[in-house]
């Protein structure tokens, strides 16, 4: 793109007027109106998604990952407003790791379009719980302690480019882990775990500042008080990431939480897999058999009550964050947009001078869900 572009939009939370200047796929000039601009459309930041294991058929966790698949899934993730993700490998065998970091690695080098949207790298696991329900989908043959050695193959694989590391604090040699990858810039967050409050407790201490879907990844049946989840929503040293799709957490848990830890210490992540975006159905899987996807897109282990991974895509979630809590569209903007860049060290702001990276949205006055009317990324739209 060469020529200016104007788009004529209304800030959400001051419905002021805004000019928004578009040139080379920046941000040239914003000018403030008087007034609201009746009828236009909202402008929100791109998104960013800290855990994205798939989407649209696309597989960052199956087999060998080749190029052309990051390359694909970066493509379809800018499609639907995002300006900025983490691949998320899960627990594997440290050959397949490696194998996919590299891949992402030479995704990143090699395509524009992969190096402007991938942030980093969240590798959730292998140092997790071993038990059934904390451990979730993840391979037990492959969960195994933290090792700083194994860590320093994964950074030397990809070229620094891992930014999140989940572990389950509890685990062998957790802290000595959290103390050193923490020196380093990366973050890590705690989740898959059967831990109690000391656990917890030390590992903040160490250096955790993060919960990876919190509510999840964890034992259905717990002690009512004290227990893992109270410890991490009450103590501020935490941000925490949730799976906000109307399946991974009920209204009123969601809601409970988000209240007790505050938005501006929450993250909206979207945790699709590869079913995500695709049509109702049943599919076959490698990890853990065949997969139905519902009209409502809930994706579910055939034939069971179980989930197989979130169904949708961050965008998905944050269309409907409001019809589902009844919570304020500007509160999952914070949570999407904001505080994820913020928590990996981006800028992810409407201001001049940034990319070009954002949302036009229309609302009915008495509609909780608003509509897409633009997605812009990198200057030009791509709907």
């Amino acid at each position: 793109m060469t020529g200016q572009v104007t788009y004529s939009c209304r800030g959400l939370t001051t419905e002021q007027a805004l000019s928004v200047h578009v040139k080379d796929g920046m941000i040239n000039g914003i000018d403030h109106g008087n007034g609201a601009s009746r009828g236009a459309p909202l402008i929100i930041p791109a998104l960013v998604d800290l855990q994205v294991n798939g989407f649209m058929g696309y597989d960052l966790n199956e087999g060998q990952l080749a190029v052309e698949t990051v390359i694909a899934l970066s493509r379809e993730l800018s499609r639907v407003g995002v300006c900025a993700y983490l691949p998320t490998l899960i627990t594997a065998g440290e050959g397949e790791i490696k194998q996919r970091l590299i891949a992402i690695r030479q995704a990143f080098d090699e395509c524009p379009i992969s190096r402007k949207l991938i942030a980093g790298i969240h590798i959730e696991g292998p140092a997790i719980s071993h038990l059934d329900g904390p451990r979730g989908a993840h391979p037990v043959e492959h969960v195994r302690p933290a090792s700083l050695a194994e860590f320093t193959r994964w950074q030397e694989a990809c070229g620094g480019l891992v930014k999140i590391v989940t572990l389950a604090p509890e685990t062998e040699g957790a802290c000595e882990f959290i103390k050193h990858v923490t020196s380093t810039g990366v973050v890590v967050s705690l989740g898959h775990s059967n831990a109690d409050e000391e656990d917890i407790d030390r590992a903040m201490d160490a250096g955790a500042s993060m919960s990876t879907h919190l509510g999840n990844g964890i034992s259905n049946l717990l002690p009512r008080h004290p227990n893992a989840i109270w410890a991490q929503l009450a103590d501020d040293r935490l941000a925490a990431s949730f799976i906000a799709d109307r399946h991974h957490l009920p209204k009123s848990t969601l809601k409970a939480m988000i209240r007790a830890k505050g938005v501006e210490r929450c993250l909206l992540v979207s945790d699709s897999v590869r079913f995500a975006g695709q049509p109702a159905g049943r599919y076959q899987s490698t990890i853990g058999g065949d997969v139905e996807v519902s009209q409502d897109g809930r994706v579910s282990i055939a034939g069971t009550p179980f989930l197989a991974g979130s169904g949708s895509c961050l965008l998905d979630i944050l269309l409907g964050f409001s019809e589902f809590t009844g919570m304020p569209l500007e509160d999952a903007v914070t949570m999407a947009c904001l505080v994820p860049a913020r928590h990996i060290g981006l800028k992810n702001e409407l201001a001049e001078g940034q990319p070009a990276n954002f949302i036009l949205l229309e609302q009915d006055g008495k509609a909780l869900k608003p509509t897409v009317s633009d997605i812009i990324f990198d200057g030009e739209s791509v709907m």
